[in-house]
């Protein structure tokens, strides 16, 4: 059970990235990436992790774009991958890239700063 899961999962995931690169939304800015995804076993409901790598403000700008489209990302998403419920989607930010950048940027500067 777990297996089919994980198969649908990423199915899902590669769908939303394509239809995230269609929107026209101009709050659909910087660079949106899926981190995750999480569809439960019944497939009515998905939680989706979203990371946005941008300028300040882009990821609120990004999750109100999304939710926003909601049923127009449930439409295509249900027309593109054959399932006998298309789930509904919950969109969570996720930043723990930009969390990882700033991390790496820190230990770069103490690294400078042991080797003066």
């Amino acid at each position: 059970m777990q297996h089919r899961q994980d198969r649908i999962n990423e199915e899902i995931k590669k769908a939303l990235s394509e239809i995230f690169r269609e929107l026209k939304d101009p709050r659909m800015r910087g660079m949106v990436s899926i981190t995750g995804i999480k569809v439960t076993p019944d497939l009515h409901y998905a939680k989706v992790w979203i990371s946005v790598l941008g300028a300040e403000g882009a990821a609120e700008d990004v999750m109100a774009a999304l939710k926003s489209a909601g049923g127009f990302i449930r439409k295509e998403v249900g027309m593109r991958v054959k399932l006998r419920c298309v789930p509904e989607f919950t969109f969570v930010s996720d930043n723990s890239i930009e969390q990882g950048m700033r991390m790496s940027k820190l230990i770069d500067k103490i690294s400078q700063g042991d080797a003066e």
